[in-house]
Parts: C-alpha cells; sequence; structure tokens
C-alpha cells in the first residue's frame, strides 16, 4: 500500500467529492473510494440518496458498485475502502460481502449521529436480535419454495460468492 500522504490525498479527493454533492444537494457529506493493494484508486463516488431517490446510494455503495464496474469483478479483495465516515451497517455488509478487508475512515459514528444521522438505532435492532417490530417486523412464509430454489442453484453448481 501506498504511503500515509497518498491515503491522505485520496481521503482529501473523497472529502472534496462530498462537498461538492453535498453542495449540490445531491446527498449527504459522504464520500468514499476504492484502491487497490498497490494504493492505486479504482473509484471515486459520494453519496447520492436524495439526487438518486436511493436510500441505497450511500457513498461506500456507489463506490463498491464501481469498483465492480472498473474491474470486472463482484470480488475486491485486497481492495481497502476509504471513506469519510464510518460505514452504517449496510455498507458494511456490502464491504464484506465484496471481501475487502480494510476500511479506513475520518469521521466516527457518534460524528454522524451528532448531526442528525441516524445509524445507531439499526446496530441497536441488530444487537436487540431483530425484535423490535417498531422498526421492522419479519414474517416468515414458503419456506419449502424457496429452499428448492436454492437447491436448484446448488445442483447447478453455480458460483456461491
Amino acid at each position: 500500500m501506498k504511503t500515509n500522504e497518498s491515503l491522505k490525498e485520496i481521503m482529501q479527493k473523497a472529502i472534496e467529492q462530498a462537498r461538492k454533492t453535498m453542495n449540490d444537494n445531491v446527498g449527504g457529506p459522504f464520500g468514499a473510494a476504492v484502491i487497490d493493494a498497490e494504493g492505486k484508486l479504482i473509484s471515486l463516488a459520494s453519496n447520492s440518496v436524495l439526487d438518486d431517490h436511493d436510500p441505497t446510494a450511500h457513498a461506500e455503495m456507489n463506490a463498491i458498485r464501481k469498483a465492480g464496474e472498473v474491474l470486472g469483478t463482484h470480488d475486491l479483495s485486497g481492495c481497502t475502502v476509504i471513506t469519510t465516515a464510518f460505514p452504517c451497517a449496510m455498507c458494511l455488509g456490502a464491504i464484506i460481502w465484496a471481501n475487502v478487508k480494510t476500511v479506513i475512515y475520518g469521521a466516527r459514528p457518534e460524528d454522524a449521529a451528532a448531526i442528525g444521522f441516524r445509524d445507531a438505532f439499526i446496530y441497536e435492532f441488530i444487537n436487540d436480535n431483530f425484535n423490535d417490530p417498531n422498526v421492522l417486523k419479519f414474517d416468515e412464509q414458503e419456506r419449502e419454495a424457496c429452499l428448492t430454489l436454492f437447491t436448484e442453484y446448488q445442483k447447478k453448481n453455480k458460483e456461491i460468492y
């Protein structure tokens, strides 16, 4: 990986990208980048939730999507995510699914909470074993029919990711 100065420069690019889209009312104060194992910038993105009308359009999600396109793969093993804020639960899930093993972040979760972002309640919901129907209600149905689909996938030796 490159020196801390290079990481600092990439973080600055993420901050600048976030500031631009934040000021254009595209999304919140969040920017992210994906770099490869040598420190080469693969993708740079910011939050575009407001402009895209997409609650999943967080900076990390957008950067991961772009990196996958650039690299032609869903597997970002060896890559690092650099982000202006500690990733929310959704973004952490995407980072883990992408096989990224390192995240470099700027602001802490409590910094985002201090200006009104509500990531904490999601972590509380998870820590409470998903037991708050006021947040989300689960209702399992048609499990056997769905398991048939899973069995078909397995029998066809489809890629597990």
